[in-house]
Protein backbone atom coordinates (compact mmCIF):
# COMPACT_ATOMS: atom_id res chain seq x y z
CA UNK A 1 0.00 0.00 0.00
CA UNK A 2 2.83 2.23 0.81
CA UNK A 3 4.13 2.24 -2.90
CA UNK A 4 0.80 3.26 -4.17
CA UNK A 5 1.14 6.47 -1.89
CA UNK A 6 4.54 7.20 -3.18
CA UNK A 7 3.84 6.31 -6.62
CA UNK A 8 1.06 8.91 -6.59
CA UNK A 9 2.98 11.63 -4.56
CA UNK A 10 6.28 10.81 -6.66
CA UNK A 11 5.65 10.93 -10.41
CA UNK A 12 8.97 9.75 -11.25
CA UNK A 13 7.55 6.46 -12.73
CA UNK A 14 6.94 6.70 -15.79
CA UNK A 15 3.47 6.44 -16.09
CA UNK A 16 2.82 8.06 -12.95
CA UNK A 17 4.58 11.20 -14.58
CA UNK A 18 2.45 10.92 -17.96
CA UNK A 19 -0.98 10.71 -15.67
CA UNK A 20 0.52 13.75 -13.94
CA UNK A 21 1.14 15.70 -17.12
CA UNK A 22 -2.38 14.97 -18.12
CA UNK A 23 -3.47 16.27 -15.26
CA UNK A 24 -1.82 19.22 -14.36
CA UNK A 25 -2.43 20.42 -18.12
CA UNK A 26 1.00 21.38 -18.06
CA UNK A 27 0.62 22.62 -21.29
CA UNK A 28 -2.32 23.86 -23.14
CA UNK A 29 -3.97 21.16 -25.08
CA UNK A 30 -1.36 18.59 -24.20
CA UNK A 31 -2.01 15.27 -23.37
CA UNK A 32 0.07 12.74 -22.04
CA UNK A 33 2.33 11.16 -24.38
CA UNK A 34 1.64 7.54 -25.23
CA UNK A 35 0.27 6.84 -21.71
CA UNK A 36 -3.16 5.58 -21.55
CA UNK A 37 -5.60 8.18 -19.87
CA UNK A 38 -8.02 5.65 -17.70
CA UNK A 39 -8.16 6.23 -14.29
CA UNK A 40 -6.34 3.01 -12.80
CA UNK A 41 -2.68 4.67 -12.62
CA UNK A 42 -1.44 1.56 -10.33
CA UNK A 43 -1.43 -0.26 -13.92
CA UNK A 44 2.17 0.30 -15.02
CA UNK A 45 1.88 -1.68 -17.73
CA UNK A 46 -0.40 -0.38 -20.07
CA UNK A 47 2.39 2.53 -21.11
CA UNK A 48 4.94 -0.33 -21.50
CA UNK A 49 2.38 -1.68 -24.37
CA UNK A 50 2.60 1.52 -26.27
CA UNK A 51 6.66 1.20 -26.02
CA UNK A 52 6.67 -0.22 -28.68
CA UNK A 53 9.31 1.88 -31.35
CA UNK A 54 8.68 3.20 -34.69
CA UNK A 55 9.65 5.68 -37.10
CA UNK A 56 8.03 8.29 -38.76
CA UNK A 57 8.50 11.14 -41.69
CA UNK A 58 8.73 15.08 -40.16
CA UNK A 59 9.91 18.03 -41.06
CA UNK A 60 13.34 16.47 -39.80
CA UNK A 61 13.44 13.76 -41.80
CA UNK A 62 13.01 10.21 -40.81
CA UNK A 63 12.87 10.38 -36.84
CA UNK A 64 12.02 7.49 -34.07
CA UNK A 65 8.22 7.73 -32.38
CA UNK A 66 5.71 5.63 -30.59
CA UNK A 67 3.04 3.42 -31.35
CA UNK A 68 0.81 6.38 -30.57
CA UNK A 69 3.36 8.86 -33.24
CA UNK A 70 4.65 10.50 -30.29
CA UNK A 71 8.44 12.03 -31.21
CA UNK A 72 11.30 10.52 -29.00
CA UNK A 73 14.20 12.33 -27.80
CA UNK A 74 18.00 11.78 -26.39
CA UNK A 75 19.61 13.90 -23.58
CA UNK A 76 22.80 15.33 -24.14
CA UNK A 77 23.89 14.93 -20.65
CA UNK A 78 23.01 10.92 -20.68
CA UNK A 79 26.08 9.05 -21.32
CA UNK A 80 26.11 5.95 -23.97
CA UNK A 81 26.05 2.54 -22.57
CA UNK A 82 26.29 3.89 -18.88
CA UNK A 83 22.86 1.90 -18.02
CA UNK A 84 21.86 5.34 -16.38
CA UNK A 85 19.44 8.10 -17.11
CA UNK A 86 20.73 11.61 -15.71
CA UNK A 87 16.55 12.76 -16.02
CA UNK A 88 15.80 12.60 -12.62
CA UNK A 89 12.87 14.49 -10.52
CA UNK A 90 11.36 17.72 -12.56
CA UNK A 91 12.96 16.62 -15.44
CA UNK A 92 11.04 13.50 -15.57
CA UNK A 93 8.05 15.91 -15.40
CA UNK A 94 8.95 17.88 -18.57
CA UNK A 95 10.63 14.78 -20.26
CA UNK A 96 9.02 11.77 -18.78
CA UNK A 97 11.31 8.48 -19.65
CA UNK A 98 9.63 5.70 -22.45
CA UNK A 99 9.19 3.02 -20.10
CA UNK A 100 9.09 -0.89 -21.28
CA UNK A 101 7.62 -4.08 -19.38
CA UNK A 102 9.94 -6.28 -20.80
CA UNK A 103 13.49 -5.99 -21.93
CA UNK A 104 12.58 -6.57 -25.77
CA UNK A 105 10.79 -3.93 -27.09
CA UNK A 106 8.78 -4.19 -30.34
CA UNK A 107 11.01 -2.38 -32.95
CA UNK A 108 9.59 -1.29 -36.72
CA UNK A 109 11.78 0.25 -38.57
CA UNK A 110 14.33 1.71 -36.37
CA UNK A 111 17.83 0.11 -37.07
CA UNK A 112 19.95 0.93 -33.86
CA UNK A 113 20.53 -1.08 -30.88
CA UNK A 114 17.52 -1.06 -29.06
CA UNK A 115 17.85 -1.56 -25.13
CA UNK A 116 16.53 -1.14 -21.84
CA UNK A 117 17.53 0.45 -18.61
CA UNK A 118 16.43 -0.15 -14.97
CA UNK A 119 15.77 3.12 -13.04
CA UNK A 120 16.59 4.13 -9.69
CA UNK A 121 13.14 4.14 -9.70
CA UNK A 122 12.90 0.33 -10.61
CA UNK A 123 11.00 0.87 -14.13
CA UNK A 124 12.47 0.06 -17.35
CA UNK A 125 13.31 2.72 -19.55
CA UNK A 126 13.87 2.14 -23.18
CA UNK A 127 17.24 3.13 -24.89
CA UNK A 128 18.67 3.01 -28.20
CA UNK A 129 21.85 2.82 -29.53
CA UNK A 130 22.65 3.05 -25.26
CA UNK A 131 21.13 6.36 -24.55
CA UNK A 132 17.79 6.70 -22.71
CA UNK A 133 14.52 7.81 -24.87
CA UNK A 134 12.63 10.29 -23.40
CA UNK A 135 9.12 11.81 -24.54
CA UNK A 136 8.35 15.75 -24.56
CA UNK A 137 5.67 17.10 -22.27
CA UNK A 138 5.29 20.10 -24.69
CA UNK A 139 4.53 17.86 -27.68
CA UNK A 140 0.54 17.63 -27.78
CA UNK A 141 -0.32 15.07 -30.92
CA UNK A 142 1.71 12.77 -32.99
CA UNK A 143 4.34 14.44 -35.30
CA UNK A 144 4.86 17.30 -33.02
CA UNK A 145 8.67 17.91 -33.13
CA UNK A 146 8.67 20.73 -30.37
CA UNK A 147 11.29 19.62 -28.04
CA UNK A 148 14.15 19.63 -30.78
CA UNK A 149 17.04 21.47 -29.47
CA UNK A 150 15.19 22.36 -26.27
CA UNK A 151 18.32 23.96 -24.18
CA UNK A 152 20.88 22.28 -27.19
CA UNK A 153 20.68 19.58 -25.47
CA UNK A 154 17.81 17.37 -26.21
CA UNK A 155 17.37 16.08 -29.44
CA UNK A 156 14.90 14.08 -31.78
CA UNK A 157 16.26 10.68 -32.66
CA UNK A 158 17.21 9.20 -36.32
CA UNK A 159 15.83 5.38 -36.92
CA UNK A 160 19.84 4.92 -36.60
CA UNK A 161 19.99 5.98 -33.14
CA UNK A 162 22.15 9.36 -34.40
CA UNK A 163 20.73 12.26 -32.72
CA UNK A 164 19.56 14.84 -34.98
CA UNK A 165 21.54 18.30 -34.37
CA UNK A 166 20.46 21.54 -36.33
Amino acid sequence: MNSRIWLKVGPVVGAVALSVLALSGCSQGTTAPAADTSSSSSEAAEPAAKATLATADSSLGTIVVDSAGMTLYVFDKDVADSGKSTCEGECLVKWPAVVAESDTPVVDGVTGTVGVITRTDGSKQVTLNGLPLYYWAGDAAAGDTTGQAVGDVWWVVAPNGDKIAG
